[in-house]
Protein backbone atom coordinates (compact mmCIF):
# COMPACT_ATOMS: atom_id res chain seq x y z
CA UNK A 1 0.00 0.00 0.00
CA UNK A 2 2.58 2.59 0.79
CA UNK A 3 4.80 1.64 -2.11
CA UNK A 4 1.15 2.37 -4.21
CA UNK A 5 0.66 5.58 -2.37
CA UNK A 6 4.32 7.01 -3.06
CA UNK A 7 3.74 6.09 -7.08
CA UNK A 8 0.43 7.66 -7.06
CA UNK A 9 2.24 10.65 -5.49
CA UNK A 10 5.26 10.82 -7.90
CA UNK A 11 2.28 10.51 -10.45
CA UNK A 12 0.41 13.36 -9.42
CA UNK A 13 3.42 15.67 -9.18
CA UNK A 14 5.00 14.63 -12.30
CA UNK A 15 1.75 15.41 -13.59
CA UNK A 16 1.26 18.95 -12.11
CA UNK A 17 5.25 19.43 -13.52
CA UNK A 18 3.85 18.35 -16.98
CA UNK A 19 0.98 20.74 -16.88
CA UNK A 20 3.02 23.47 -15.67
CA UNK A 21 5.63 23.26 -18.19
CA UNK A 22 2.85 23.27 -21.21
CA UNK A 23 1.89 26.78 -19.62
CA UNK A 24 3.67 29.18 -21.96
CA UNK A 25 6.54 31.42 -20.81
CA UNK A 26 5.11 34.85 -19.56
CA UNK A 27 7.89 37.50 -21.32
CA UNK A 28 7.62 41.06 -19.05
CA UNK A 29 8.73 44.16 -20.79
CA UNK A 30 8.79 47.47 -19.15
CA UNK A 31 8.64 50.61 -20.43
CA UNK A 32 10.19 54.59 -19.46
CA UNK A 33 10.60 55.86 -16.46
CA UNK A 34 10.24 52.21 -14.85
CA UNK A 35 12.29 48.86 -13.91
CA UNK A 36 11.42 44.84 -13.83
CA UNK A 37 9.86 45.40 -10.52
CA UNK A 38 7.25 47.77 -11.80
CA UNK A 39 5.94 43.79 -12.58
CA UNK A 40 6.21 42.45 -8.91
CA UNK A 41 2.26 42.47 -8.16
CA UNK A 42 1.80 40.64 -11.46
CA UNK A 43 4.83 38.49 -11.30
CA UNK A 44 3.64 36.92 -7.95
CA UNK A 45 0.00 36.19 -9.61
CA UNK A 46 1.33 34.72 -12.44
CA UNK A 47 3.88 31.90 -10.88
CA UNK A 48 1.49 31.14 -8.12
CA UNK A 49 -0.62 30.23 -11.35
CA UNK A 50 2.26 27.88 -12.86
CA UNK A 51 3.33 30.42 -15.06
CA UNK A 52 7.12 30.82 -15.95
CA UNK A 53 7.98 34.42 -16.14
CA UNK A 54 11.00 36.55 -17.53
CA UNK A 55 11.12 40.28 -16.21
CA UNK A 56 13.55 41.64 -19.21
CA UNK A 57 15.80 44.43 -18.27
CA UNK A 58 14.67 46.68 -21.09
CA UNK A 59 17.70 49.06 -22.01
CA UNK A 60 15.16 52.11 -23.18
CA UNK A 61 17.87 52.92 -25.66
CA UNK A 62 16.77 52.96 -29.41
CA UNK A 63 13.35 51.24 -30.60
CA UNK A 64 15.44 48.87 -32.80
CA UNK A 65 18.74 47.82 -30.60
CA UNK A 66 16.00 47.30 -27.49
CA UNK A 67 13.85 44.81 -29.80
CA UNK A 68 16.79 43.17 -30.72
CA UNK A 69 17.49 42.54 -27.13
CA UNK A 70 14.07 41.26 -26.29
CA UNK A 71 14.55 38.87 -29.29
CA UNK A 72 17.47 37.27 -28.59
CA UNK A 73 15.72 36.38 -24.84
CA UNK A 74 12.64 35.17 -26.69
CA UNK A 75 15.12 33.02 -29.06
CA UNK A 76 16.51 31.41 -25.89
CA UNK A 77 13.17 29.98 -24.85
CA UNK A 78 12.11 26.34 -26.17
CA UNK A 79 8.61 27.17 -25.11
CA UNK A 80 5.82 28.93 -26.42
CA UNK A 81 5.98 32.48 -25.26
CA UNK A 82 3.85 35.53 -24.17
CA UNK A 83 4.99 38.76 -24.80
CA UNK A 84 3.55 41.57 -22.77
CA UNK A 85 4.74 45.12 -23.00
CA UNK A 86 3.86 48.25 -21.04
CA UNK A 87 4.08 51.73 -22.32
CA UNK A 88 7.12 52.13 -24.76
CA UNK A 89 7.61 48.16 -24.38
CA UNK A 90 4.45 48.25 -26.32
CA UNK A 91 6.88 49.84 -28.82
CA UNK A 92 9.66 46.92 -28.39
CA UNK A 93 7.32 43.83 -28.39
CA UNK A 94 5.97 44.76 -31.42
CA UNK A 95 9.18 45.05 -32.99
CA UNK A 96 10.98 42.01 -31.26
CA UNK A 97 7.92 39.34 -31.99
CA UNK A 98 8.21 39.49 -36.12
CA UNK A 99 10.97 36.47 -36.85
CA UNK A 100 10.16 34.25 -33.28
CA UNK A 101 7.53 31.27 -34.30
CA UNK A 102 7.17 30.70 -30.68
CA UNK A 103 5.34 34.24 -29.81
CA UNK A 104 1.94 32.85 -29.43
CA UNK A 105 0.68 36.01 -28.76
CA UNK A 106 0.97 40.19 -27.38
CA UNK A 107 -0.26 42.02 -24.35
CA UNK A 108 -0.26 45.70 -24.57
CA UNK A 109 -0.29 47.25 -21.13
CA UNK A 110 -0.91 50.95 -21.43
CA UNK A 111 1.30 50.57 -23.90
CA UNK A 112 1.91 51.54 -27.71
CA UNK A 113 1.10 49.52 -30.34
CA UNK A 114 2.50 51.74 -33.23
CA UNK A 115 2.16 50.79 -36.93
CA UNK A 116 4.45 50.99 -39.43
CA UNK A 117 6.62 54.69 -39.74
CA UNK A 118 4.84 55.46 -36.43
CA UNK A 119 6.98 56.30 -33.31
CA UNK A 120 6.37 56.87 -29.86
CA UNK A 121 5.99 60.55 -29.48
CA UNK A 122 3.86 61.28 -32.24
CA UNK A 123 1.16 58.21 -30.82
CA UNK A 124 0.91 59.96 -27.28
CA UNK A 125 0.23 63.36 -28.77
CA UNK A 126 -2.28 62.13 -31.16
CA UNK A 127 -4.98 62.42 -29.22
CA UNK A 128 -4.85 65.54 -26.00
CA UNK A 129 -4.37 64.63 -22.93
CA UNK A 130 -0.66 63.61 -22.48
CA UNK A 131 0.91 66.00 -19.29
CA UNK A 132 4.10 64.13 -19.38
CA UNK A 133 5.92 66.77 -20.94
CA UNK A 134 5.82 69.60 -18.66
CA UNK A 135 7.08 67.33 -15.79
CA UNK A 136 10.36 65.92 -17.41
CA UNK A 137 13.43 67.11 -15.64
CA UNK A 138 15.81 69.17 -17.91
CA UNK A 139 17.27 66.54 -20.23
CA UNK A 140 20.60 64.97 -19.47
CA UNK A 141 23.47 65.03 -22.16
CA UNK A 142 24.96 61.43 -23.53
CA UNK A 143 28.45 61.18 -24.83
CA UNK A 144 27.09 59.74 -27.93
CA UNK A 145 25.55 63.58 -28.49
CA UNK A 146 22.08 61.72 -27.26
CA UNK A 147 19.75 63.16 -24.35
CA UNK A 148 18.52 61.07 -21.28
CA UNK A 149 14.87 61.76 -20.14
CA UNK A 150 13.75 61.82 -16.51
CA UNK A 151 10.28 62.41 -14.67
CA UNK A 152 10.98 64.88 -12.03
CA UNK A 153 11.16 63.19 -8.99
CA UNK A 154 8.78 65.66 -7.44
CA UNK A 155 6.08 65.33 -10.04
CA UNK A 156 6.61 61.23 -10.57
CA UNK A 157 3.64 60.12 -7.89
CA UNK A 158 0.77 62.82 -9.60
CA UNK A 159 2.09 62.13 -13.47
CA UNK A 160 3.10 58.67 -13.37
CA UNK A 161 1.50 56.92 -10.74
CA UNK A 162 -1.12 58.68 -9.24
CA UNK A 163 -3.28 55.85 -7.85
CA UNK A 164 -0.15 53.92 -6.02
CA UNK A 165 0.65 54.66 -2.16
CA UNK A 166 2.79 57.53 -2.01
CA UNK A 167 5.75 55.94 -0.22
CA UNK A 168 5.92 53.36 -3.04
CA UNK A 169 5.46 56.19 -5.89
CA UNK A 170 8.40 57.92 -4.08
CA UNK A 171 10.64 54.90 -4.61
CA UNK A 172 9.79 54.53 -7.75
CA UNK A 173 10.35 57.80 -8.50
CA UNK A 174 14.04 57.26 -7.11
CA UNK A 175 15.07 54.72 -9.01
CA UNK A 176 13.35 55.02 -12.59
CA UNK A 177 15.39 54.28 -15.37
CA UNK A 178 15.67 57.12 -18.38
CA UNK A 179 15.06 56.48 -21.89
CA UNK A 180 16.90 58.39 -25.01
CA UNK A 181 14.73 61.11 -26.69
CA UNK A 182 15.66 59.49 -29.42
CA UNK A 183 14.01 56.45 -28.67
CA UNK A 184 10.66 58.21 -28.06
CA UNK A 185 10.84 59.44 -31.71
CA UNK A 186 12.31 56.10 -33.65
CA UNK A 187 9.81 54.68 -35.98
CA UNK A 188 8.25 51.70 -36.24
CA UNK A 189 8.94 49.18 -38.37
CA UNK A 190 6.47 45.91 -39.25
CA UNK A 191 3.82 45.65 -36.83
CA UNK A 192 3.58 42.25 -34.90
CA UNK A 193 -0.14 43.42 -34.10
CA UNK A 194 -1.07 42.86 -38.21
CA UNK A 195 0.10 39.02 -38.16
CA UNK A 196 -0.35 37.91 -33.92
CA UNK A 197 -3.18 38.12 -31.59
CA UNK A 198 -3.49 41.01 -29.15
CA UNK A 199 -4.91 42.20 -25.78
CA UNK A 200 -5.09 45.53 -24.03
CA UNK A 201 -5.70 46.70 -20.60
CA UNK A 202 -4.84 50.53 -19.52
CA UNK A 203 -6.43 52.70 -16.99
CA UNK A 204 -8.91 55.43 -17.57
CA UNK A 205 -6.80 58.26 -15.86
CA UNK A 206 -3.56 57.47 -17.78
CA UNK A 207 -1.73 60.69 -18.23
CA UNK A 208 1.32 59.30 -19.62
CA UNK A 209 -0.58 58.39 -23.04
CA UNK A 210 -4.13 59.45 -23.60
CA UNK A 211 -6.79 57.07 -22.85
CA UNK A 212 -8.29 57.86 -26.14
CA UNK A 213 -4.89 57.44 -27.99
CA UNK A 214 -4.88 53.96 -26.29
CA UNK A 215 -8.36 52.92 -27.34
CA UNK A 216 -7.49 53.85 -31.02
CA UNK A 217 -4.42 51.29 -31.16
CA UNK A 218 -6.49 48.81 -29.49
CA UNK A 219 -9.40 49.50 -31.81
CA UNK A 220 -7.44 49.72 -34.88
CA UNK A 221 -5.68 46.26 -33.86
CA UNK A 222 -8.57 44.39 -33.27
CA UNK A 223 -7.80 43.55 -29.86
CA UNK A 224 -9.24 40.19 -28.91
CA UNK A 225 -10.21 42.00 -25.71
CA UNK A 226 -9.36 45.04 -24.32
CA UNK A 227 -10.30 45.84 -20.71
CA UNK A 228 -10.41 49.52 -19.30
CA UNK A 229 -9.57 50.00 -15.49
CA UNK A 230 -11.65 52.36 -13.73
CA UNK A 231 -9.49 55.32 -11.62
CA UNK A 232 -6.00 53.48 -13.06
CA UNK A 233 -2.78 55.67 -13.68
CA UNK A 234 -0.64 54.93 -16.07
CA UNK A 235 1.25 52.33 -13.28
CA UNK A 236 -2.33 49.93 -13.93
CA UNK A 237 0.44 46.69 -13.35
CA UNK A 238 1.28 48.24 -10.09
CA UNK A 239 -2.33 49.75 -8.78
CA UNK A 240 -4.30 46.84 -10.28
CA UNK A 241 -1.83 43.39 -10.94
CA UNK A 242 -5.09 41.47 -10.39
CA UNK A 243 -6.85 43.10 -13.94
CA UNK A 244 -2.82 42.95 -15.60
CA UNK A 245 -2.51 39.33 -14.56
CA UNK A 246 -5.70 37.84 -15.67
CA UNK A 247 -5.72 39.88 -18.60
CA UNK A 248 -2.00 37.92 -19.40
CA UNK A 249 -3.34 34.76 -18.89
CA UNK A 250 -6.45 35.26 -21.07
CA UNK A 251 -3.92 35.12 -23.89
CA UNK A 252 -1.66 32.52 -22.50
CA UNK A 253 -4.56 30.23 -22.66
CA UNK A 254 -5.97 31.41 -26.04
CA UNK A 255 -5.91 28.59 -27.85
Amino acid sequence: MKRFAAGLAAALLSSVALAQAAKPTVVLVHGAFADGASWNGVIKILESDGYPVVAVANPLRSVKGDADYVGSIVASIKSPVVLVGHSYGGMVINSAAPGHSNVKGLVFVAAFAPDSGENAAGLSGKFPGSTLGPTLAPPVSLPDGGKDLYIQQDKFHDQFAADVPAADAKLMAATQRPITEAALNEPATAPAWKSLPAWFVYGDQDKNIPPQALKFMADRAHGKQTVVVKGASHVVMVSNPQAVAKMIESAASAK
